[in-house]
């Protein structure tokens, strides 16, 4: 078993011991539900002890069509690629079932319903859009089925229900860091931002850009707004260009994100970009080639870094997948090993003794660094800031 995992489901295991410990407490994450009540029967294992005779089903809703296909093809990648991984080791073994949420509310809905009343999956890890998510969600949480949101950034997921977690830190965690980064490495005195109105994540994600820039002294000089499926934004950036800002402040998804760093080089615009985390996807670099040189995004996975559990990953998935990660394979990669973590503590494929399982994770070693959920069940681990230089993204220094 390879170390880093060796520790972190120990580590899980005894963290999940002390939570359900003869003081009749509840597990972090439980909130004080009726689920949380009977935390005290949760079975918990040191690693390697758990054997369990049939195969965890974990439900998978990521998108394979639609707009963010380019994130979610990816992102099953990665989970496929750590459930391998995990099978290999024996005495747990995991069962991935795909359904394509098709980036649209209309269609995860039934995708989660199936692998709740049909599949009976034990949990469900998904979906890729926060827009989905909200609608969703909610269904899973009705059933006691709990969800791990691999990509789901915008505010509010968690409060849905005590039976919801998320690996991906939230925009609220890393745009207040990007734009601080960005306002010392630009003097930024005043941008213009420009936004999808139509989508939860891209409308969250302005809001915090524009709480973060409040915070830093930087003026809004004008702000712009566009729908999913645009594909002209020639209005919107003239009327940003026109405003003399010294940077253009971006929350979009990559179909948007791509022709708006295109667009914007057509109209000479030569501020910096700074996007959120719709930004975040080597596929937007190939997509608008020189345009999106310089463009700054916060991240959550440091594609550069020296760690050798990122090394091994990236060179694993080039190995599976014919083709280098980004950030939405790595947070996949990473919540299908803390499933397993939850899995193997509890030694129970039980959705209720999962998610007390869940509760109990903190501190331990991931492909996205030093990895714990909070008590609202959020991340909480390293972030970073990047520049597009050269065609590949680079710490921002």
């Amino acid at each position: 078993m390879d170390g880093l995992r060796w520790i972190a489901i120990l580590s899980v295991g005894a963290l999940l011991l002390a939570a359900c410990g003869g003081d009749g407490g509840t597990s972090p994450g439980a909130e004080g539900s009726d689920a949380a009540a009977g935390a005290t029967d949760t079975p918990s294992q040191a690693a390697g002890d758990c054997t369990l005779d049939e195969p965890v089903k974990v439900g998978v809703v990521f998108s394979q069509t639609g707009p963010a296909a380019v994130y979610g093809s990816t992102q099953l990648n990665g989970a496929e690629l750590a459930a391998e991984e995990q099978n290999a080791e024996g005495g747990v073994t995991y069962e991935l079932i795909v359904e394509d949420d098709a980036s649209d509310p209309a269609q995860g809905i039934p995708a989660f319903e199936k692998l709740i009343n049909q599949d009976q999956v034990s949990i469900i890890m998904g979906p890729t859009l926060s827009n989905t998510a909200f609608s969703t969600d909610p269904v899973a949480q009705d059933a006691g089925v709990p969800v791990l949101g691999v990509s789901n950034t915008a505010e509010g997921i968690t409060e849905i229900g005590d039976y919801i977690w998320r690996n991906s830190l939230t925009e609220g965690q890393v745009i207040p860091q990007t734009i601080e980064a960005a306002v010392g490495a630009f003097d930024l005195q005043k941008v213009a931002t420009l936004y999808g109105d139509d989508d939860s994540f891209t409308v969250s994600g302005h809001d915090t850009f524009v709480a973060a820039l409040e915070e830093q002294g930087v003026d809004v000089a004008t702000t712009q707004t566009f729908a999913k499926g645009n594909t002209d934004f020639a209005p919107q950036l003239t009327a940003a260009r026109d405003a003399d800002p010294d940077a253009l402040v971006v929350s979009a998804l990559a179909e948007e994100a791509a022709l708006i760093l295109q667009q914007a080089a057509e109209l000479g615009i030569d501020v910096p970009i700074i996007g959120g985390n719709g930004f975040n996807s080597p596929a937007i670099i190939e997509q608008a080639g020189e345009a999106a040189e310089g463009v700054v995004v916060g991240a959550a996975w440091n594609s550069a870094s020296d760690d050798p559990a990122t090394a091994d990953f990236i060179t694993a998935y080039e190995e599976a997948a014919d083709g280098a990660p980004d950030q939405f394979a790595a947070q996949a990669y990473a919540g299908m090993n803390l499933i397993a973590m939850a899995v193997e503590s509890a030694c129970s494929a039980e959705p209720d003794a999962i998610r007390d399982a869940l509760g109990g994770i903190t501190g331990v070693e991931t492909v996205l660094g030093e990895f714990s959920f909070t008590e609202s069940r959020d991340a909480d681990h390293p972030a970073v800031v990047q520049i597009v230089e050269d065609g590949s993204f680079a710490i921002l220094e």
